[in-house]
């Protein structure tokens, strides 16, 4: 196979919400109380709901900038590259880097909703959660058909409206749901709780699969105020080990062999040893612990059950005979700082040239159709959804990705003698920006 000839799925990026995102599907008292893009003095834009400030529009949406600026957190859409938040754009930013369809998760809510569930008036949550589910389901996913598979907020605080929700959903066609991998941070039972029951039904019962994107629950640890802020960055992935683990032991994943979960942003080198671990543990282990797993191994759970998702993985690629290959899926994680737009398929392609064409196929399109769900071709010929087809409607239409500095929130005060930057840095840098908010 050759390079241009790959299909690519990302099933992890992100979307920087636009102002007007509610305007056409709330009207009244519940648009008027809907979240609000707001300006600071200082002209820094922030989300405002129930009295709470939100003052991130992007999320580390540095996607266009050049490299030195990837620790420069945006503080207006003026900073934003437009398909940050603009979904035409969004398909020209996806077409000049060869991406067939792109699965998103928000910015201004929490990748698994949270902000939702942090303000006092859940009646109003739950009226905007939807609002902000049709925004995204009918507007964003439905305004180019095949492009974008959907994945919508669940209201988990109130499980009677979760499952209603899921239906509702359905029959909009969404087939993912995002949720936080440790739900105790919410003020939720564990996972584990009988709480939980109802929404593992309704999920299997309408086909739809979940996703656990990092840094929900379990974020990565910051070893010190003091430490290098890429010691916190290599960890990022690997954090959501924790979650993995936690919902490996789920005793409902034997009772519903149908539900499904991905690992979004997780990265899949290190998942052969935490499987050889699972397995160790067990074997040692299971006599004292009576755990759910039976005569059945934990990795072998793992293979059928979880989604592995990767942005650049040399290592887990080349193991791949590790983990089920039918559940490995690609990722590129646009507008983040990880994403290596415009440049995924050169990236991609060195690090498949030992697999078949079958499996490249797999990883890079079918397993993310296949678990989603996703039907692409049904809107769009393969030979159109190539990276050199798409790559040359990019072309014909112009789209410029030439780095643009674009400013924004500095973890480094000006003037400062050039040092590497802490995780105290940056904590720092968000907490000026929230003030400002």
């Amino acid at each position: 196979m050759k390079m241009n000839d790959m299909v690519l799925i990302s099933v992890d990026d992100h979307i920087s919400e636009p102002p007007d995102m509610y305007q056409q599907h709330l009207t009244g008292a519940e648009l008027a109380s809907a979240p609000t893009l707001k300006v600071a003095d200082n002209g820094t834009t922030f989300w405002e709901y129930q009295g709470l400030k939100m003052p991130s529009v992007g999320l580390n949406a540095v996607v266009g900038r050049p490299m030195e600026e990837y620790g420069m957190e945006p503080t207006s859409f003026e900073q934003l590259r437009k398909g940050c938040y603009d979904k035409d754009a969004r398909i020209d930013d996806m077409n000049v880097n060869g991406i067939a369809a792109s699965l998103n998760f928000g910015s201004f809510p929490g990748f698994d909703g949270g902000r939702f569930h942090k303000v006092p008036d859940k009646n109003l949550s739950l009226i905007h959660m939807r609002g902000y589910n049709d925004w995204h389901v009918d507007e964003w996913c439905g305004s180019h058909p095949g492009r974008f598979i959907p994945c919508a907020l669940l209201p988990t605080w109130d499980m009677k409206a979760t499952v209603e929700e899921i239906k509702r959903l359905t029959k909009k066609g969404c087939t993912a749901v995002s949720l936080n991998e440790n739900p105790t941070v919410q003020g939720l039972p564990s996972i584990h709780n009988a709480y939980w029951e109802p929404m593992w039904q309704a999920i299997v019962e309408n086909d739809m699969k979940i996703c656990l994107h990092i840094g929900a629950g379990n974020p990565a640890p910051h070893a010190s105020m003091e430490t290098p802020i890429e010691a916190w960055i290599t960890t990022m992935p690997m954090s959501i080990a924790t979650g993995a683990a936690d919902w490996l032991n789920l005793e409902a994943l034997h009772r519903y062999p149908q539900l499904r979960i991905a690992l979004s942003e997780g990265g899949i080198g290190w998942i052969p040893y935490f499987l050889e671990r699972a397995d160790f543990s067990h074997s040692r282990h299971k006599f004292w612990t009576h755990s759910t797993f039976g005569d059945t191994k934990p990795s072998e759970i793992f293979a059928k059950h979880f989604l592995n998702c990767f942005i650049d993985d040399a290592f887990g690629l080349k193991n791949l005979d590790a983990l089920n290959e039918d559940m490995v899926s690609y990722e590129c994680d646009y507008p983040h700082s990880d994403s290596l737009w415009p440049e995924v398929p050169e990236y991609l392609f060195k690090t498949v040239q030992h697999l078949t064409d079958k499996q490249i196929d797999k990883i890079t399109h079918l397993n993310a159709m296949k678990f989603f769900n996703f039907d692409m071709f049904k809107h769009n010929k393969r030979e159109d959804l190539t990276v050199g087809a798409l790559r040359a409607k990019a072309a014909a239409d112009g789209v410029d990705v030439t780095p643009k500095s674009s400013g924004g929130a500095k973890p480094l005060a000006e003037g400062e003698v050039e040092r590497p930057v802490t995780s105290g840095d940056l904590m720092k840098m968000f907490s000026h920006h929230s003030k400002a908010a």
